[in-house]
């Protein structure tokens, strides 16, 4: 796979599809994706598969879905540029080293959940201090994750 140099409409595309996937404002989109991407194709289907910022992955694009899946490094930026809650899930701080290790988060951790997730949303996992602990895949609404004391949360994609 060859990296390419984007264009200023792939770019404007690309922030049209984060304001839809993580209910963006135009500024938040604006500072989250900057105009010197890089983008890596699919050498099968020939569409954008990986997104760099400065030699470092910034995100995926799912194939399946086309939806934008975070990585550590942006998942570490959107929690220094967004205000608590948004785009996250706060659990309790003394499961934070097994949820960095990857393990799932439970219902009864959760202690906040950003009220417009909605399940299968892409999510934040941080701990009481906004520390990111993880990302993964948001399985039950807000109010079902701060009520429910079993099951699981969160599905943890990848451990920060």
């Amino acid at each position: 796979m060859n990296r390419v140099i984007s264009s200023s409409a792939y770019c404007h595309s690309l922030r049209q599809r984060l304001r839809y996937q993580f209910y963006f404002s135009q500024e938040e989109a604006d500072n989250f994706i900057p105009l010197n991407l890089e983008l890596e194709f699919s050498a099968k289907t020939k569409r954008v598969r990986y997104i760099y910022v400065e030699n470092e992955l910034w995100g995926v694009l799912r194939p399946t879905d086309g939806n934008f899946l975070l990585t550590p490094s942006s998942a570490k930026f959107l929690v220094e540029i967004l205000k608590s809650p948004k785009l996250r899930v706060i659990v309790q701080t003394d499961v934070s080293e097994y949820i960095q290790k990857g393990g799932n988060v439970f219902a009864k951790h959760v202690i906040e959940c950003d009220p417009v997730l909605i399940p299968h949303s892409e999510v934040i996992v941080v701990d009481a201090n906004d520390i990111p602990l993880a990302l993964g895949r948001l399985l039950l609404n807000r109010e079902e994750a701060l009520a429910f004391k079993t099951g699981i949360a969160v599905k943890v994609r990848k451990g920060i």
